[in-house]
């Protein structure tokens, strides 16, 4: 314990420390069953339990019900940039996207590479991704409006969704999954993977209303179909079961501690707050995203040259505060602070960078 650090990394990320111990306490023998959760069948009740334990504590967190599924699929967020148009695309509808960077940017040249009928209806490219647009033209007619609610690197978030009144829909949330409560009804698909709010690495939570499953053409091949996950279970091939194992600890954590999304967004708040204030209160760190359109999630920041915020990233590492360094894309610096970052470590990151801008 008196090695651990404060954790900013941007994914994979910080894990509740409750969450880790109790994969500690369990590891060698999961629920007595005399096997690590490592080793026990994914056919097997023990882990049947597991996953079914998952999909409830979603639906409860997110105060949905039976109209939508809940199912676990390999590849991550990047997979489902392909089968989201595969699946869900209609013929002689568009397909419309709202680019906010670079995991937008990435969702639509994998509609444009199936040749889809692509519309992008607003974009923040022109001002290098520093702001979340508020104007554009929803056309009531398209396929599914897709967007991206919070932007890691380049440190936005979506304050109020996009609301067309026909339109469903598909949101990448992998990182503010879980953040926040919100009306999940205009959703046709939401995804999140799972290493940066709510697991480790290596498979994405997807949830999607039935109604856009009947969309689902019957000659993709089975493991690129929703329809193959929603009626195994997600079970059709073995599962990333370690992985839904921790996500579902972290969903009990997240109802069972934290008391759910209403308490764990106002802390949320106060953590983005608290780091926000130094910034705007500093002349030496200078925020990189719009202030309407700051990420509770991913505070992205400059320091006056790019030496000082390589003195910065290393100081603050020998200080354990680690994974501030911003996204090789773009440089600078960046504290991820989802669900899991606790108020102690941003009161250490404000106190260390008051300390450094002093020393400077």
């Amino acid at each position: 314990m008196t090695n651990r650090i404060h954790n900013f990394n941007a994914g994979p990320a910080a894990l509740p420390l409750p969450v880790l111990e109790e994969m500690q306490q369990e590891l060698l023998d999961f629920k007595g069953s005399g096997m690590s959760i490592l080793e026990v069948s994914h056919r097997s009740k023990w882990f049947d339990d597991v996953i079914n334990d998952a999909v409830a504590r979603t639906r409860r967190l997110l105060n949905f019900g039976e109209d939508f599924e809940v199912v676990f699929i390999q590849g991550g967020a990047s997979l489902q940039f392909c089968m989201i148009p595969m699946n869900l695309a209609v013929e002689g509808k568009s397909v419309d996207y709202i680019n906010t960077g670079t995991w937008s940017t990435k969702a639509i040249k994998e509609a444009k590479t199936l040749k889809k009928q692509v519309r992008v209806i607003a974009s923040s490219e022109d001002k290098d991704f520093s702001f979340i647009p508020n104007t554009f033209q929803i056309d009531e007619n398209a396929a599914y409006l897709h967007f991206t609610s919070n932007n890691t690197i380049k440190g936005t978030q979506w304050a109020q969704f996009p609301s067309p009144r026909t339109v469903p829909l598909v949101c990448d949330m992998s990182s503010d999954f879980m953040s926040r409560p919100f009306d999940p009804k205009p959703f046709g698909l939401i995804y999140a993977g799972a290493q940066k709010n709510i697991g480790p690495a290596g498979t994405a939570l997807v949830i999607i209303r039935k109604d856009m499953l009947e969309r689902v053409p019957t000659d993709l091949p089975s493991m690129l179909k929703y329809t193959t996950f929603t009626e195994k279970n997600s079970m059709y091939n073995t599962p990333a079961c370690v992985v839904i194992y921790v996500i579902d600890l972290v969903l009990k954590w997240l109802e069972e501690t934290v008391g759910g999304l209403a308490n764990m967004e106002l802390l949320n708040r106060e953590k983005g707050k608290t780091i926000y204030d130094l910034i705007d209160q500093s002349d030496f760190y200078r925020g990189t995203a719009a202030k309407d359109s700051r990420s509770l999630m991913n505070v992205t920041f400059r320091l006056p040259s790019e030496d000082l915020e390589k003195r910065f990233i290393a100081d603050a590492q020998a200080a354990g505060l680690g994974g501030l360094k911003g996204h090789r894309s773009v440089g600078g610096c960046r504290a991820s602070i989802y669900n899991a970052t606790g108020l102690d470590a941003i009161r250490a990151l404000v106190e260390f960078m008051r300390e450094f801008e002093r020393k400077a």
